[in-house]
């Protein structure tokens, strides 16, 4: 697929290697010499020293004959003429990032009708509602959602001292009455798609997959705590920041974010009056942290805009005791190094673009059986899980799963029938109408008839 990328920072780049990796053909553009020397250099990939405004620039980069054409440099609005020019030069479907606080759902589908945007990404509300998420359930290092939030897959790293190490996954599903299945696990730098016999073990990060309905009491009875978080406090109050703060104030949650600039905090004021606890300091001091309260809180969130930072003070939090510790980490070498040290929970806004955009760019490539519907990389992006909308052209429909014969590295992990969350077995089947969640180990997957060997 041809595709254009407009604006290079942490975000563009992070999609630009995973649309690489999914063997498009991508033409890049940006204003900053240095960056795009580096993309050259790095990926076989085009690139331009330029705006992507620009009728020229736009026509030399092919636009005429784009499938998707991508606008995400830090401007909204140079994004949207951007898609604008675009479009009306040829582009078939276009993207933009869109992350102004101003920009609230009805004037976001209005500037989407008017510029004839296919897609507007808000990186900051995504990595919120990921946080929010991981708060809802803090014994989770990640949560990702299906089916109109009717399944969960959950990250959950296993202790040492946990009941489950040792079992093997058939003497599991037996001490529990809830249906569930063990989708993935992560044990050094290797995944496991696990069948009955898997023996789990103690340091293992593993993906539950189960109904929403089910999940808190799964997880209790499992001695994995998870318990809500009521108590909140925020390092760093940006774009991040404030979604989150919205979305934890109307769940009743306690909410405390502190910033060491004071304009930022007078900002946020503003954007939340009354609603939250808006602190001027510098969130790195020991002694502020513990006066505000940091060894009792529920949960403390780091999304400060140094990396480096949000390590260094998570793992502080970490030892205060804190419950639940997340950090905003950007480059992934941080996050490995964070990870491998023992800090769970690390959100990167970037990644989490990166997938919805080539979940798109896969939706794009029409298929007769099924629709790609959600997409996540997981387990350190070593597997994914995607959901597919299963169409009436689906070869095996009515065929029991035990009779399929699955790729390997591939799992039927769910199924939602009429807003009914099953937890598949060998007996049962895909049917037209359903959604179908699929986890793959190395595997790229673009429609339901890609899980069945030819």
């Amino acid at each position: 697929m041809k595709i254009v990328i407009v604006g290079l920072g942490k975000v563009g780049r992070t999609i630009l290697a995973s649309l690489v990796k999914e063997r498009h053909n991508v033409f890049a553009i940006d204003t900053d010499p240095e960056v795009v020397e580096k993309i050259r250099s790095k990926y076989d990939v085009m690139a331009l020293c330029a705006s992507g405004t620009e009728y020229d620039v736009l026509q030399e980069a092919g636009v005429s004959k784009t499938e998707l054409f991508i606008a995400v440099t830090g401007s909204d609005e140079l994004n949207m003429l951007s898609c604008f020019a675009a479009k009306r030069m040829g582009a078939k479907y276009t993207v933009a990032r869109i992350r102004d606080l101003e920009n609230n759902d009805n004037s976001l589908d209005f500037m989407k009708s008017q510029l004839d945007l296919s897609m507007a990404i808000n990186p900051e509300k995504l990595s919120a509602e990921a946080i929010y998420n991981v708060l809802q359930l803090p014994s989770a290092s990640k949560v990702e959602t299906f089916s109109s939030n009717r399944l969960d897959m959950i990250e959950v790293l296993l202790k040492n001292d946990s009941p489950l190490d040792g079992l093997n996954l058939i003497e599991l599903r037996k001490k529990f009455k809830e249906k569930f299945l063990i989708s993935t696990v992560c044990r050094g730098d290797k995944v496991h798609i696990p069948n009955g016999t898997f023996n789990l073990k103690g340091g293992d990060r593993i993906g539950i997959i189960v109904s929403r309905n089910d999940t808190e009491d799964l997880l209790s009875k499992m001695g994995i705590a998870t318990k809500a978080v009521k108590d909140v406090i925020i390092l760093g109050a940006g774009i991040i920041s404030n979604y989150l703060a919205k979305m934890l104030v109307s769940g009743r949650r306690s909410v405390k974010i502190i910033d060491i600039k004071k304009d930022v905090c007078e900002g946020v004021c503003e954007a939340l009056p009354n609603a939250v606890t808006v602190i001027n300091g510098d969130g790195m001091s020991q002694d502020l942290l513990i006066e505000e309260g940091i060894t009792r809180t529920d949960a403390f969130v780091s999304l400060t805009g140094s990396d480096e930072q949000n390590i260094l003070i998570s793992f502080y939090a970490k030892s205060q005791n804190v419950k639940k510790v997340i950090a905003k980490v950007h480059r992934e070498e941080l996050s490995e190094i964070a990870e491998n040290l023992g800090l769970e929970s690390i959100i990167s806004p970037r990644k989490i673009v990166a997938d919805v955009i080539v979940q798109y760019a896969r939706a794009l490539e029409n298929t007769i059986d099924s629709q790609i519907e959600t997409l996540y990389s997981v387990m350190n992006g070593m597997a994914e899980a995607l959901e597919f909308k299963v169409l009436p052209d689906f070869k095996y429909a009515g065929v029991p799963l035990k009779e399929m014969k699955l790729v390997d590295g591939v799992l039927v992990a769910g199924i939602t029938r009429s807003k009914k969350a099953i937890i598949p077995s060998g007996e049962d089947v895909i049917l037209p109408g359903d959604d179908v969640v699929i986890i793959a180990e190395g595997k790229r997957i673009v429609s339901l008839a890609d899980i069945v060997k030819r």
